[in-house]
């Protein structure tokens, strides 16, 4: 692929990647009302359902492990994409108005009912406050970013990258070292080791921290305005990966095709690592583990590092193997992914404190959570958000009412 062709945007919607960015923020609903229902000891969420379930937890922890390097590396080509169409100032505005002001707006309207929820769970013998307990407005730079983490660090790549490529810019006004890059990079793309190779440097970070687990996967940074090491290393990675796949499109190709031993591969890791964190933490009075913590935490970022960026790859691959032409519905459903998962938070935390006290099978209880959230939250997407001008500010733009010309029914 020559130089030229190399950075020239896509000139085509890429219904595949935009319904898997939507994908990926609609599993994190999924993730949130399964956390109730898995085992862990000690507690990591604000309550433990009296059922856990062994499929919810390994549902959770196959989510955790891709979902946000997913969404990352789609917002990264998305950011791109966006760029070159609307040039510097244009870009900026645009994310000011999507991403700045949402966060701005729309934490306080979902931490004061997150907060109350948690209150309210604290009233159980296996709920409340975990990382809240201190008081609920810690000092700075300590911030309770809650699920909104992702919109501080959106906006901070954002940044990192405009200030990266004025400089790359400004430094190779003749383009050599921005072909040196995009060639270095389709070499690793081709290569079929790619998972492993971007998954080094996550790995190295993972390995450094005393305190990582795998049931952990990369620390989010939904405490504190500083994000931490992890979280700019496996993120940005995949950030600067879905900005350079935009300068080379054709790379998805080879992405697309190698959608099935991705899988299996991503299968085979998730299940190893999930399989060794029950080891790991094993009930006490088990058998003595022939093997160290140490030496099992080690063997586990091995595993977690590649599991992360071969089920991205397999998931990049799936959408673009399976979902390349247009869906009304999933159109519909990319557009109401970013509403939906901005409120959902704190009516799946008060769905699973209502339920979990009840002596049902958690998969029922989950099913149950799903079902009664999310048709009320797309009515007030459609009722609400998507012909307004909160549309406009989260979608860019005001989705328009048709109107058939003979019945005069409308539809979106």
């Amino acid at each position: 692929m020559s130089h030229a062709s190399a950075v020239t945007p896509a000139p085509e919607r890429l219904h595949a990647l935009d319904a898997l960015r939507g994908i990926a923020l609609l599993l994190g609903i999924v993730l949130h009302a399964a956390m109730s229902f898995v085992l862990a000891s000690p507690r990591f969420w604000i309550i433990q359902d009296t059922h856990p379930s062994f499929i919810l937890s390994l549902l959770s922890f196959t989510i955790h492990v891709f979902r946000m390097t997913t969404f990352f590396l789609m917002a990264g080509f998305f950011a791109r994409m966006s760029f070159h169409r609307r040039g510097s100032l244009g870009f900026v505005k645009d994310r000011l108005q999507r991403i700045a002001l949402p966060l701005v707006v729309c934490w306080p309207l979902v931490f004061v009912p997150i907060a109350l929820v948690i209150t309210w769970a604290s009233h159980f013998p296996n709920g409340g406050s975990l990382q809240w307990s201190s008081s609920w407005l810690p000092a700075l730079p300590n911030f309770r970013l809650t699920h909104l983490w992702f919109l501080y660090v959106l906006l901070e790549l954002y940044l990192a990258m405009l200030l990266l490529r004025g400089a790359i810019v400004w430094l190779d006004a003749s383009g050599t070292l921005r072909m040196l890059i995009d060639r270095v990079f389709a070499s690793v793309i081709r290569n079929p080791l790619a998972p492993l190779i971007l998954a080094i440097p996550i790995g190295i970070a993972f390995c450094l921290d005393p305190r990582w687990v795998n049931v952990i996967g990369v620390r989010t940074p939904d405490q504190s305005l500083i994000t931490n090491a992890q979280a700019w290393i496996c993120f940005g990675t995949a950030f600067g990966a879905g900005w350079l796949l935009h300068r080379q499109i054709d790379l998805l190709r080879i992405l697309e095709r190698r959608w099935l031993p991705h899988l299996v591969l991503a299968v085979v890791l998730i299940w190893t690592g999930f399989v060794l964190s029950g080891v790991m933490f094993s009930a006490p009075g088990a058998p003595k583990l022939p093997y160290s913590f140490a030496t099992l935490r080690l063997a586990s970022a091995m595993l977690y590092a590649p599991a992360i960026w071969m089920t991205t790859f397999a998931a990049l691959g799936l959408a673009l193997r399976f979902m390349s032409g247009f869906s009304p519905t999933w159109r519909y459903l990319a557009d109401a992914s970013y509403w939906l998962y901005i409120i959902h938070l704190p009516i799946v935390m008060a769905l699973q404190v209502a339920l979990s006290q009840l002596d049902w099978p958690g998969l029922v209880k989950f099913a149950i959570i799903l079902i009664v959230a999310i048709p009320p939250m797309l009515a007030s997407y459609h009722l609400l958000v998507r012909f307004s001008f909160i549309g406009a500010i989260l979608n860019g733009r005001r989705a328009e009412k048709r109107v058939l010309p003979r019945s005069g029914i409308a539809t979106a």
